[in-house]
This record gives C-alpha cells, structure tokens and sequence, in this order.
C-alpha cells in the first residue's frame, strides 16, 4: 500500500505526505509500534548495520501521533549534525524540534486550541511531550473513548481500577503527584495526575 495512505490512518491527511518526504529523504526505517505505557515514540540512530529507525505508537491519536513523529524526527536530523556530542534533549535537539514543526503551522493542521497549546510546549520543549500537562491534557481532548479517565478528573476518594484487576482510592495531592491506597492491601501509591485509569463504583469493588 502506499505509503502515504498508510500513514494517514495514524496522522492528520495533511501530514502524511510530509512525514513520508521526511522517511524518503532521510532514508529511515519508521515503525508503526504497539502500545508502549512508558514511552509515545523511539529513535535509533545508525548501528549494527541498520539505519534510522524510529517507531511511534499506533494508538495514539492523529495529532499526538504527529507530534511525537516530529519529536523523534527532530532527534534523527540532530544525530546527523552532532551525532552523540550533543545532549539527546539539548539546546540542539530543541532548536530542531521548534524548525520541523513549522510546515504544519502553515498547513494550519492543528486546532487553533492545540496550535496554542503546542507553541507554548515550543518554548522550552521537554523530553517528552507528556511531560508537559498542559500538552499533554489539550492532545489527551483528542483520543478516541476508551472508557478512561485521568486521575485528576475523579473526585477526592473516588475508586478507580488498573487494567491488571487492581482497585485503588484516590487521595490528596502530595507536590505532583496523587497518594493513593490500593483497596485490597492498604499500600500506598503515587500516581500522576494525567495517569489513565477506569472509574470503579462500590459495588464494582
């Protein structure tokens, strides 16, 4: 199938024919990756008889999914200019990222919300874009319904479950990050306030 078809089930249709020039002209390997909990996206530079390859996860939303390409594309054009003599998220690698979002600024492929919201990200971009909450919380607006929900978004004590079974009741704040307690053993644990989780009624506990 053509390549621009494919990576317009993942990406904006405006995008895709940018993001395949960039695969062609920088002759790299993009993988279309499962789910990762750790990680959006991943860039390998040349070794071991390989390429570039970068790989991007394929249940992100388009425009997250964008976002992330262009991230990891950022990095391959730093490791073509620097190689490792540069730090992976240094001043370089964010001068890179700010330049190969521009072609889709000018597309206007963004909301004009999350257009906002992403150039504020630009002015000092993160390691990843997760990192940032108010990114992450106006591309999170754009995923398809999975029944999750953020911890943020459920009120002081309310249930919520993991996908592996286990029930957990929100607590307060502690600087960043939401105090927990796991139902079934009373051990606390940290969560993030953007971390997805499902909603759990008494009854369901």
């Amino acid at each position: 199938m053509d390549k621009i078809a494919v990576l317009s089930r993942y990406l904006p249709a405006d995008a895709a024919p940018v993001i395949a020039r960039w695969i062609d002209y920088f002759k790299c390997e993009f993988k279309i990756s499962r789910g990762r909990n750790t990680k959006f996206g991943d860039y390998r530079p040349p070794q071991h008889g390989h390429g570039h390859r970068i790989s991007v996860n394929h249940d992100l939303n388009p425009y997250a999914f964008l976002v992330t390409s262009v991230h990891e594309f950022a990095h391959l054009q730093t490791w073509n200019e620097h190689k490792g003599s540069v730090k992976p998220h240094g001043q370089e690698w964010k001068q890179n990222f700010k330049k190969m979002m521009r072609p889709f600024f000018e597309k206007s492929v963004f909301p004009e919300e999350l257009t906002m919201a992403i150039r504020n990200y630009l002015e000092n971009p993160a390691a990843s874009s997760c990192s940032d909450i108010d990114l992450f919380r106006a591309l999170k607006k754009y995923d398809r319904s999975s029944g999750m929900v953020m911890v943020e978004s459920l009120p002081l004590h309310a249930l919520f479950g993991l996908k592996d079974g286990r029930v957990f009741r929100k607590g307060t704040l502690r600087r960043k990050r939401f105090s927990c307690t796991e139902v079934a053993t009373e051990r606390i644990y940290l969560f993030s306030p953007m971390a997805e989780v499902l909603p759990v009624t008494a009854e369901q506990a």
